[in-house]
């Protein structure tokens, strides 16, 4: 699941929030059902609450309760039509159960396809939504080396066509989606934890839990069907563009 659900922890800002990496573009979810996908979601949510902000609190000396996230648009294509429900759920259950824990989304190689749907949605998002999420040319490296040391910036945006965020390694374990990753050895370590504590019948205070699907918010929903409203009309431009081609061709 993880190798088409690709997150990752790639260290922390100057002011100690955490840096969570997110390949958008390359995330098919295509390993397992809508229901893993969401509480593998929240798996990781409860992680970050109980785990890694507590231990940047402490590494930092002062509270941390939000992190930021670097959201990689490489090889975003009109196939993520198919994804578009099960994100709007994740956002409905961050919305209801997790709510301002993401201090600042930083979108990167955004490709056409998400510029032309970008104009169309950010008309509809609230003015507080729209203060945390900054858009970047290509990898946005420079852009993010103002609020985090190169250690820190996620793998796909340290070199200008850095290419796939899925592979691209410095000839160590700096790719945050590995699974050899130290975020993830450890991810897996405290969920294996829980699972035993909920297996012994013992009392704990937090651990994972299975949700059921909440009503998706109306806004969601409305900015969802946007979306796939702007994909629809690129996926017939394209048609349209073909057919030209092969007329052309066939022309010729």
């Amino acid at each position: 699941m993880r190798d088409s659900q690709l997150v990752g922890l790639s260290g922390y800002s100057k002011e100690g929030l955490p840096v969570l990496a997110i390949g958008v573009g390359l995330s098919t979810y295509n390993k397992a059902s809508v229901n893993y996908y969401v509480q593998s979601h929240i798996q990781m949510n409860e992680y970050r609450d109980c785990v890694v902000l507590p231990a940047a609190t402490e590494k930092y000396g002062r509270h941390i309760s939000t992190c930021l996230k670097v959201l990689d648009m490489t090889g975003l294509k009109l196939s993520a039509l198919h994804q578009i429900k099960l994100l709007t759920t994740i956002s409905t259950i961050d919305d209801l159960n997790y709510p301002e824990m993401t201090e600042t989304y930083y979108i990167v190689n955004a490709p056409y396809i998400f510029s032309t749907c970008w104009k169309a949605v950010k008309t509809l998002l609230q003015e507080r939504t729209k203060r945390k999420i900054q858009v970047f040319q290509g990898c946005g490296r420079d852009e993010l080396l103002r609020v985090m040391d190169y250690s820190s910036l996620p793998h796909f945006c340290r070199k200008e066509g850095s290419g796939s965020s899925r592979n691209r390694s410095n000839g160590a374990v700096d790719n945050c989606f590995s699974l050899d990753h130290t975020y993830h050895q450890q991810l897996y370590d405290y969920v294996k934890k829980q699972a035993k504590l909920i297996e012994t019948g013992r009392p704990i205070k937090q651990g994972s839990v299975h949700v059921d699907f909440p009503e998706p918010d109306p806004e969601d929903a409305k900015i969802a069907k946007t979306i796939e409203s702007e994909f629809q009309r690129l996926a017939g431009q394209n048609g349209i563009c073909n057919s030209l081609n092969s007329l052309k061709v066939n022309g010729d």
